[in-house]
């Protein structure tokens, strides 16, 4: 963005009004982590006052650039840059109840919280991981729809526990294959983690790494603001990613504990404050702010609204097509069209009545929603032909062509997961894409703080149970379903034939703030719903797929694969007089939200209830009751055929059948 920089006073007054905001902050709170906002106090400046192009006062301003702390421990840092700019629900008062119940300064900072918190970090890298998709977005969008419209850079603050975690490795090399050149990092480079010095237990050269990853890399003194500058000038003008190392010290200005471990994660204590007050000639009492500084400040915030004015002017003057095509992707809405699109789909195909794994389904539900929902960006981590994720509609994303609709993340599960949730929170598009459901622990982190976001990410697990067959208990999840289950505001949607695939697929592009995982199988399986109904009945989340023919005394109750199996038991013991119904559950998270009444009626009053899973028990005995059977898994699997291993742990209609006589009996 640009701006002539601050004398040496007054950068040094700006960036001390943001070392004592962390360090009064914390000490209030009697407990934070005021080291790194005191240390990186210097590049922030220079970056907000210099280069961060931003407007407070419309702070969702699609073309703004992003700032991402990944860091999130550090987040008196953002919160006191955001009151001292102008964001009108960052007060003073919200900066005296930071870590408080109810407040917008949470101990890491939370999307939702407060404008200008781009995303929720805190588990270190994730915020790297964010930033990566969130610079995605922006050149996707960029090619779409022009310069003009979205011209942004993503900033990130990252510290060395960002570096050490896993995903940063896989985020960095994605960003580094696309050439995400509008993608910064500043590291605060101050060799201190929890433990003490970082080289208890690290030795990696880190500019090093971020070259050899095709970087564009730099090290600075992060207290010579001239040179940050200097150095993120340059970075602007990089074909490449960039990382810049400011060499910190932590906890700068404390007396005592600066460049300590002592100042990460502990409240300074009064005396080191007072000395730090002294060393540091500020004679303002806690949580004062002088008139001086804050003036510099507002004028910093306020230096966005004109490059505002001129975006606003560039977009009145684009076609109107253009204007409302931009206007729909950044809202996120859908077109009007899909849900009609949907249900021709699902009439097809209960018409076929096709015997078809579900992620092959899934492949022909994207090509329709691709060729309608333009701003879907699917992807897969290396399983392209397996999770069925591609399409005919889209083409890759490279960093020639930004205006493909495909990623390869090559095998970057997590890296992946954080990506899009990153891709969701920039806004414009809409992520999905796909591995293998045992592979979901590798991107659980990501898939949680999804959840915790409240952002619409569709997650493709394929090959989702023991069908899988030959590939062994390595790769069949068993457990996975319960695991993501009890993740708050997660659906985990697991389709019993091809119609409920396409009714879980439009379920999932319409949760606007709620992830989603859609669990496929890779065996074919019968259609079971071949007469069709507009209505989408999955949306129930579970629902009497076979009623009984009188006063049903068996309740069968199973998801995805089992259905089937559940369906051909139904039919064996109403041949042997005994009524029975199924009960399809694609996804228990919106049967868990219906009326009680429609809950009631669903689950029944059947002396027999079984459910039918090829997982683990855990969570079905809230349908069940203590007394309901259970048939599914209570181990691992094994590596054999599909048809054998469902034989051997005995889910089979035979043993649905046996079951259910034995407790009638």
């Amino acid at each position: 963005m640009g701006k002539e920089a601050l004398s040496g006073n007054q950068q040094q007054e700006m960036a001390n009004t943001i070392r004592f905001l962390a360090a009064d902050a914390v000490q209030k709170a009697k407990s934070g982590h005021p080291g790194m906002p005191m240390g990186m106090a210097d590049a922030a400046t220079v970056l907000f006052t210099q280069f961060l192009k931003f407007d407070p006062q419309h702070p969702n301003w699609p073309d703004r650039d992003r700032f991402v702390l990944s860091a999130g421990h550090g987040s008196m840092l953002l919160y006191a840059l955001l009151y001292l700019t102008g964001y009108e629900d960052m007060t003073l008062e919200e900066i005296k109840n930071f870590r408080q119940l109810g407040s917008k300064t949470a101990g890491h900072p939370e999307f939702g919280h407060a404008k200008g918190i781009e995303t929720t970090t805190g588990p270190l890298g994730q915020g790297l991981g964010n930033a990566v998709g969130m610079a995605i977005a922006e050149r996707h969008l960029a090619a779409r729809f022009g310069d003009d419209l979205v011209d942004h850079h993503t900033y990130v603050l990252a510290g060395d526990g960002c570096l050490m975690e896993g995903i940063s490795h896989e985020a960095i090399s994605l960003a580094g294959h696309l050439k995400l050149s509008k993608l910064i990092v500043l590291f605060d480079d101050n060799g201190i983690s929890i433990d003490g010095p970082v080289s208890l237990s690290d030795s990696t050269d880190v500019l090093a790494r971020f070259k050899a990853a095709q970087w564009d890399v730099q090290s600075v003194d992060g207290h010579d603001p001239a040179a940050v500058a200097k150095a993120i000038a340059g970075a602007q003008n990089s074909d490449a990613p960039s990382l810049i190392a400011c060499k910190t010290t932590i906890g700068f200005g404390s007396p005592s504990k600066a460049g300590s471990e002592k100042s990460h994660g502990s409240p300074l204590g009064d005396e080191d404050i007072a000395g730090m007050r002294a060393a540091l000639n500020w004679p303002h009492a806690p949580f004062e702010v002088p008139d001086s500084a804050l003036t510099l400040w507002r004028q910093a915030g306020a230096r966005g609204a004109g490059l505002h004015a001129d975006w606003r002017d560039r977009k009145g003057a684009a076609a109107a097509d253009v204007q409302t095509a931009f206007d729909a992707a950044i809202a996120g809405d859908l077109p009007s069209s899909l849900s009609t699109r949907i249900t021709e789909v699902k009439q097809t195909l209960s018409e076929e009545a096709a015997s078809i794994a579900t992620r092959r389904v899934s492949e022909r539900v994207l090509d329709a929603v691709n060729e309608i929902v333009r701003e879907t960006i699917g992807g897969s981590a290396d399983l392209t032909g397996s999770n069925n994720t591609k399409g005919k509609a889209i083409s890759p994303m490279t960093a020639e062509n930004y205006g493909g609709r495909y990623l390869h993340y090559g095998i970057r599960e997590h890296g992946m997961a954080a990506a899009m949730n990153g891709l969701a929170l920039h806004g414009g598009v809409i992520p999905y894409s796909g591995t293998f459901l045992v592979f979901s622990d590798y991107a659980r982190p990501s898939m949680r703080l999804a959840a915790l976001m409240n952002q619409r990410v569709i997650h493709v697990m394929t090959h989702d149970s023991i069908g899988l067959g030959e590939d062994g208990p390595t790769h069949q999840p068993v457990e996975h379903l319960s695991a993501l289950r009890v993740i708050p505001n997660l659906n985990v949607f697991r389709p019993a034939d091809a119609v409920e695939t396409a009714e879980c697929w439009e379920l999932a592009l319409n949760a606007r703030k709620t992830p989603s995982v859609i669990a496929l199988s890779r065996q074919n399986l019968p259609t079971l719903r071949t007469a069709h109904q507009a209505d989408n009945i999955s949306s129930r989340g579970a629902y009497e797929l076979a009623p009984a023919a009188g006063d049903a005394q068996v309740s069968l109750f199973a998801t995805g694969s089992e259905v089937h199996l559940a369906v051909a038991a139904k039919q064996a013991l109403d041949g042997q007089g005994i009524p029975t119904r199924v009960v399809s559950m694609p996804c228990w998270e919106l049967f868990d939200q219906q009326d009680d009444g429609y809950r009631r009626t669903v689950i029944g009053n059947t002396p027999v209830r079984i459910g039918v899973e090829a997982a683990t028990r855990q969570g079905w005995d809230k349908y069940l009751g203590m007394d309901g059977a259970f048939i599914g898994m209570d181990g691992f699997g094994a590596s054999a055929p599909y048809q054998d291993l469902y034989r051997h742990f005995g889910i089979t209609v035979e043993n649905i059948v046996a079951k259910a006589t034995s407790l009638l009996n």
